[in-house]
């Protein structure tokens, strides 16, 4: 945790595990209320990314990013680079534990500013040999995950005429928009960015509203798509919704809601095996033989078969599908000798 020597911002690297491989995980430029407050998200994001990463079966650890903006606008033209620069430096100290990538507030074209300052950057332009925007594949991902869960209520994989609440919509939430509106699905759309209205004009069968009305719509699924934590103690009482399922990490206020969603009779597929192509994305710039997107695609879709074992292994077990993707992966941090809570 450092105060920028350019901009005087605070930057914020959590590095959770390190267990399977050196930790990976985006930047998120934002703004809160203190410092504090800002590590707090990096620590409680860094550990989700290490159980991320153990499920998708890549040999990656957990790690998070910070940039805690002061409050007003945020940052541009060279005040911008001077914040992402003193970025840069904090990840470069750490030696290579952490590998930075985009994620909220950020960029791939910022991921190039901060690549003048230390190597140890994903999520480049394809221009500079990275994989550019991840926002396309996590949305496929997040779609193939839907799609299991539609399965296990609905009895069909086809998303065609359902409902659907999509809260965000940023890259990754524009992208799953699109893809569910071109597969038929009737949409809410919501984001705290009223120039997003736009998207709900364009999508046929669209429309648009607050995030809080979108989330206690009564629709098929909700799909978090911005930050965590919009399933909570009080709203979880007041879902009106059979399925949970989105882009955001850490869309449940505390693991316990889990079980209080199953207990009301909603399917919630746990947040970090939806989402997980986007780190899966840019944990390909680091094979050997390259970047690949082919092959990023194909483990995207296989997302709906990873939830498929999981809802499987979750009814035989008798518990909710968030604590047996915890299960599986603890048992891969358990293999490589790892005992993480």
């Amino acid at each position: 945790m450092r105060k920028g020597r350019r901009s005087g911002v605070y930057t914020i690297v959590a590095v959770h595990s390190t267990t399977l491989g050196p930790s990976l995980g985006g930047c998120r430029m934002w703004r809160y209320a203190s410092s504090a407050d800002a590590a707090r998200d990096a620590l409680r994001l860094s550990r989700a990314m290490t159980f991320k990463a153990a499920a998708a079966g890549l040999n990656l650890g957990g790690g998070k990013a910070v940039i805690s903006l002061p409050p007003g606008r945020p940052p541009t033209g060279k005040a911008r680079r001077a914040v992402l620069e003193d970025f840069g430096d904090t990840v470069g100290i750490l030696e290579g534990a952490y590998y930075t990538a985009e994620d909220v507030g950020t960029s791939s074209r910022d991921m190039t500013v901060i690549s003048d300052q230390t190597k140890y950057v994903t999520g480049l332009p394809r221009g500079r040999g990275g994989s550019g925007d991840p926002s396309p594949f996590t949305a496929i991902g997040v779609q193939a995950a839907m799609r299991a869960s539609a399965q296990r209520v609905f009895g069909s994989t086809s998303l065609k005429g359902r409902s659907v609440a999509v809260i965000g919509a940023g890259r990754v939430g524009e992208c799953l928009a699109r893809l569910l509106s071109r597969e038929g699905a009737k949409l809410v759309l919501a984001d705290i960015d009223e120039s997003k209205k736009a998207l709900a004009k364009e999508l046929k069968g669209a429309r648009w509203t607050d995030p809080t009305t979108a989330l206690l719509s009564e629709v098929d699924i909700v799909a978090p798509c911005a930050l965590g934590g919009m399933v909570n103690g009080h709203s979880v009482q007041r879902l009106r919704c059979a399925i949970v399922c989105g882009s955001a990490n850490n869309q449940l206020a505390h693991d316990g809601l889990a079980e209080d969603l199953a207990e009301r009779g909603s399917l919630y597929a746990p947040d970090f095996i939806a989402n997980a192509v986007g780190l899966i994305n840019v944990a390909t710039e680091l094979d050997p033989e390259g970047y690949d997107p082919a092959h990023t695609k194909r483990r995207a879709l296989g997302i709906e078969e990873t939830m498929d074992h999981i809802y499987d292994e979750a009814e035989h077990a008798g518990t909710t599908p968030l604590a047996t993707a915890y299960a599986l992966a603890r048992r891969r941090l358990a293999e490589a000798g790892a005992e993480l809570r």
